[in-house]
């Protein structure tokens, strides 16, 4: 079986014509000529990708390097690249298969060769070429996509959080499986395109949201600024693409009456989840903040709580004498324990935050939602937003506007006025009051 180096050598130097036949599915892909983003001290090359006999699919193939790389300069470089891409293309239209012998073909050249040229040829063998070796030179040159996201990874894990590096793996392991499913040929990072990211985010945007796709550009694009901050990759593609506009999701507020009813309920059916609801509606934390919580964070004589909040380190809020009322006595608790748990106030729970946050989700809809038959539109936040919009109401009550939203960021943490006004716009907490004596007057 005779290899590329040896057909290709004849077709570099022959010039011949042949007609090509396309099928429904494309043998083979066009060769291209890597160039290493101009830098002279890689190695440059041809390559391109063949239909595997037994898979079906592209299958990258092993590179051809010939003796380009022995040029110094751009310019000869890419002129000896460039015709044995025009060479190899050829080639492959004559009837070139990898996966075949190709002894017709070489044959075919070689009577060609003498022909045209009084010259004897090289012998064969000095015309082999070690495939082995080429494939450990690629090996060596050559990054692959996967390999290099999961490098990235392990650096963003040293600097975000678990449940954001959970949030990247996911996205990464989605865009890995989706490439492997529509463009297998596709395995090194020169082949990386911001055409190609843009495809993959059109497909989230078909199968979801919005919302949901420019979550996928944002997780992706932090991970490929790593691969950039440490010159692996040039530029980041998908930093480049637009982010769509999205409706953002809304969680109602409860009615008086709702909310009065899910407490009642709760007091009897499950009072681990109502203590669970009541630091989202008293202490106006979130979720994942409140299943942080161990049993140490709270000081009851300080009357205040510790966490790890979603923009610092660590937070420090009051807790209001209504919510220290609902707690046990913390003191005949272990220090170290979590305070929720799913049996228990003050255990051990081997779980992750995300699983522990998840399994007070799902215990909220089979227990609360499901009951009183509630829709999507409301959830656990819908009980922050509940009782933002009462506190306000009633802090309005007594001052202007701008002090009772000075007094209320101070309660809920917001860093600025603009995000709780902006909050408070979304949640609907700002109402006009009674207009009607207004409407009645005489034009």
């Amino acid at each position: 079986m005779f290899s590329l180096k040896q057909l290709l050598t004849f077709a570099y130097e022959s010039e011949y014509d042949s007609a090509y036949d396309l099928s429904e599915q494309k043998l083979f892909s066009k060769p291209k000529i890597y160039t290493a983003k101009g830098n002279l001290s890689k190695r440059w090359y041809v390559y391109f990708s063949f239909r595997h006999p037994e898979s079906g699919k592209l299958k990258r193939l092993t590179p051809f390097y010939g003796t380009a790389n022995k040029y110094k300069t751009k310019e000869e470089r890419l002129e000896v690249l460039t015709i044995y891409r025009k060479s190899l293309l050829k080639l492959l239209k004559l009837g070139y298969n990898p996966f075949e012998d190709n002894s017709a073909l070489y044959e075919k050249l070689n009577k060609k060769k003498k022909s045209s040229n009084s010259e004897n040829l090289p012998s064969k063998k000095a015309l082999e070429i070690s495939n082995s070796e080429n494939e450990e030179k690629y090996a060596e040159d050559q990054l692959t996509i996967s390999k290099a996201f999961q490098f990235g990874l392990k650096l963003k894990e040293k600097v975000v959080g678990e449940r954001t590096l959970k949030d990247y793996e996911n996205k990464v392991s989605s865009f890995l499986k989706w490439l492997e499913s529509n463009h297998p040929n596709i395995i090194t990072l020169d082949d990386l395109s911001k055409n190609l990211f843009q495809k993959y985010l059109n497909d989230i945007l078909v199968r979801s949201s919005p919302r949901n796709r420019n979550n996928y550009r944002t997780d992706l694009s932090s991970v490929l600024q790593v691969l950039v901050d440490n010159e692996i990759i040039q530029d980041n593609f998908v930093k480049d693409i637009k982010k769509l506009s999205a409706k953002p999701e809304r969680h109602k507020t409860y009615s008086s009456k709702t909310e009065n009813d899910i407490f009642k309920y709760l007091k009897e059916k499950d009072p681990i989840l109502l203590l669970f609801i009541k630091f989202y509606a008293y202490a106006f934390m979130r979720p994942i903040e409140v299943c942080r919580i161990r049993v140490k964070d709270i000081n009851v004589k300080d009357r205040t709580v510790q966490f790890k909040a979603k923009n610092s380190k660590l937070k420090t809020k009051i807790l209001p004498q209504i919510l220290l009322e609902d707690l046990p006595d913390l003191s005949k608790l272990k220090p170290n324990t979590l305070l929720f748990t799913p049996h228990k106030i003050g255990d051990k729970w081997e779980a992750s935050e995300n699983s522990r946050r998840d399994h007070f989700s799902k215990r909220f809809k089979r227990v609360v939602k499901d009951h009183f038959n509630l829709g999507t539109d409301y959830g656990l936040y819908s009980f922050r937003h509940t009782f933002v919009t009462k506190l306000y109401r009633e802090l309005i009550k007594e001052s202007s506007p701008h002090a009772a939203k000075s007094r209320l960021m101070q309660i809920t943490g917001h860093g600025t006025m603009t995000a709780l006004e902006k909050y408070l716009r979304d949640i609907d907490a700002e109402l006009p009051e009674d207009f009607s004596y207004m409407l009645k007057r005489k034009i």
